[in-house]
């Protein structure tokens, strides 16, 4: 990626498909070039949440909500510390941020942190193509002087598939951290960072949970060596197939049936260790507005997802495994897409959202009440 950050808002600007379809708009943020898979969100806000989530590396997020940027940009809202999509595509920018915590415009944002974007396009039209063609590499420029369309099909073309992509290690930390419990420590907990949200520790410290955030490269020996009540895989981007390690990893918490929760990427994981397989979504969810049955109690949740990967598990049966039988436990009530997994022998679940939601909605919380409550019964 190349970028300036002078006269963006006059400066011409194309996105390019690799189907050949183009848009043909304004710069927004940073002025220069982007590749990465084109994709929409569908969330009308959380906009700052969605742009510094880990799991949208390597992707060209298109907001499908006309109007983007009407807060700002906070310092509190991050949820890691940097941008981390490849490239941002909206309509109708705001003009003049409102908002009390409000410390500078999205638009600035953008620009200082080096991420392209581009404004003034029919982003519904996009959206549509991308639900019935699927989502596809992209690239975004912006320039006086722009390359002719065919020149930068080829560029588009020439860049890496999402399918195959292992991305996890470049977001996850590079060393441990800890994040204390607040109030009274009733439990310790080893976390897996594939890419973990800043909101996600903090969830867990709000229930007396002290986390020890762990690199990507993580063995068994680094998660017992903080003798944790339970261990959690987080979210991350990239295709799941390539992550051989986090699989072996969670294979040996699963053989000493410590509590396990995992969720979005840690869910893929669970179903890799479990035996299913997984496989890339047409289009995938992403948004803060989709609807999720929690089978084991009958209860319809909105939720916000972001995944492009799902498992390949039978929906209508309990299924054998080598850690005795699992199930479906939440499916997505747009399409079936397996959205939960749990084990009926011993502690371990996973859900492929996001109940930690910032920013927003809030029904899915209980599901770490539910990993408290496998905490409380090991030690029963």
């Amino acid at each position: 990626m190349t970028t300036s950050t002078r006269g963006a808002a006059k400066t011409p600007a194309v996105l390019v498909l690799e189907d050949g379809r183009t848009f043909r708009g304004r710069a927004y943020g940073a002025v220069g070039e982007t590749f990465g898979e084109a994709v929409f969100s569908t969330g009308m806000t959380g906009y700052q949440e969605t742009l510094t989530d880990p799991s949208y590396d390597r992707q060209i997020v298109v907001a499908t909500a006309p109007q983007i940027g009407n807060t700002g940009w906070n310092d509190e809202d991050d949820e890691s510390g940097r941008i981390w999509v490849s490239g941002y595509v909206v309509r109708d920018p705001a003009r003049v941020p409102s908002n009390w915590r409000s410390r500078r415009s999205l638009d600035d944002e953008l620009t200082a942190q080096g991420v392209v974007g581009i404004s003034g396009i029919d982003t519904r039209a996009l959206t549509r193509h991308l639900r019935e063609r699927g989502s596809m590499r992209a690239g975004i420029f912006s320039s006086e002087t722009l390359a002719p369309d065919t020149e930068l099909v080829e560029r588009v073309q020439a860049q890496p598939h999402m399918k195959g992509a292992s991305l996890y290690e470049e977001v996850a930390t590079k060393e441990a951290y800890v994040v204390p419990a607040v109030g009274e420590k009733k439990f310790t907990v080893a976390a897996i960072d594939l890419g973990i949200k800043g909101m996600t520790p903090q969830r867990m410290a709000e229930r007396g949970i002290e986390v020890h955030v762990l690199p990507a490269t993580a063995t068994a020996e680094d998660v017992y060596a903080v003798a944790p009540d339970g261990v959690f895989f987080s979210n991350g981007p990239g295709d799941p197939a390539t992550a051989d390690g986090p699989v072996a990893l969670m294979t040996a918490v699963l053989e000493r049936k410590t509590p396990l929760f995992g969720i979005c990427f840690g869910n893929q994981i669970l179903g890799r260790a479990l035996g299913f397989g997984t496989y890339k979504l047409k289009y995938g969810h992403r948004g803060i507005n989709q609807p999720v049955q929690d089978r084991t109690t009958g209860k319809v949740e909105v939720t916000a997802h972001n995944h492009g990967f799902a498992v390949d598990a039978p929906l209508d049966q309990v299924s054998d495994t080598k850690f005795g039988r699992a199930e479906v436990s939440h499916v997505c009530l747009n399409d079936d897409v397996v959205e939960g997994l749990q084990l009926l022998d011993q502690p371990a679940f996973s859900v492929q959202y996001h109940p930690e939601a910032a920013a927003g909605p809030h029904d899915a919380a209980y599901l770490f009440d539910r990993f408290v409550s496998l905490l409380e019964g090991q030690r029963a």
